[in-house]
């Protein structure tokens, strides 16, 4: 199953073993909403929800996976009835590796092929382009990795994105950073450039989208979809009028 015209994906942050939303980022701006990841992603799923965004926190800041275990447990929970994505620490082919052999349908790469496109190239030629996604996370015009940590690497996005298409990425994923869990509304002049720029790959926007207006902005002006994360969890998104207004539109 991959993303039709447009779909909603829906965020769930493991920190420590529990599901949180950070704000921009910051792991001091830290929300806690539930200590079971697996139920969090089953009710997603029994309202309707086709794809899950599953990003290891942890993971993102120590370089590598940590929660494995986890992961796993909600691929194999929503099996057959959603797909899961993967995002956090997947700096190694082996990392990349070993999340699909779960049975997740995407990983996402973000610091890795900010730092070596090929890393990304190699990854689309073993897994196939369906199969990666480049996390693209900009604060003032720079796609920033390690986290978002202070002294994380930056580069100029529209650089970014060039070297990452021609490597044979189709699929980015754009947070803009400054609107992470902020409940303030996407950024749609950067989602705009960032589709001009990336040709014939498709846009998911991340970051700010809070309503059910939100959604439909971003798909009108092209993206493939949209992750949302503390609206869902905070009551400000309306998940199955959501559903409705996306799925009215394949």
């Amino acid at each position: 199953m991959n993303l039709a015209s447009f779909d909603l994906l829906a965020a769930i942050d493991l920190l420590g073993g529990r599901v949180v939303r950070l704000r921009q980022g910051d792991f001091a701006q830290e929300t806690e909403y539930s200590d079971d990841p697996v139920a969090v992603a089953m009710a997603f799923v029994e309202r309707g929800v086709r794809w899950l965004h599953v990003v290891d926190l942890d993971g993102a800041r120590a370089g590598e996976p940590v929660h494995g275990k986890a992961i796993a447990s909600i691929v194999a929970a929503v099996a057959a009835r959603a797909e899961v994505e993967v995002a956090g620490g997947l700096r190694s082919a082996a990392a990349i590796s070993r999340v699909l052999g779960t049975g997740a349908a995407r990983a996402v790469i973000g610091s890795a092929a900010l730092a070596d496109p090929s890393f990304a190239a190699t990854a689309v030629e073993r897994h196939g382009p369906d199969r990666i996604a480049a996390a693209l996370d900009i604060r003032d015009g720079q796609a920033v990795g390690n986290a978002w940590a202070s002294a994380a690497p930056r580069r100029p996005s529209d650089q970014v994105i060039a070297e990452l298409t021609s490597a044979g990425l189709e699929w980015f994923e754009v947070t803009a950073i400054e609107r992470d869990g902020s409940l303030e509304g996407p950024n749609l002049a950067l989602l705009q450039s960032m589709i001009s720029l990336a040709g014939h790959g498709r846009v998911v926007a991340a970051g700010g989208i809070t309503t059910v207006e939100d959604l439909l902005a971003v798909r009108t002006v092209g993206c493939a979809g949209a992750i949302v994360g503390r609206g869902l969890y905070e009551g400000t998104f309306d998940i199955d009028q959501a559903i409705r207004a996306t799925r009215s539109a394949e």
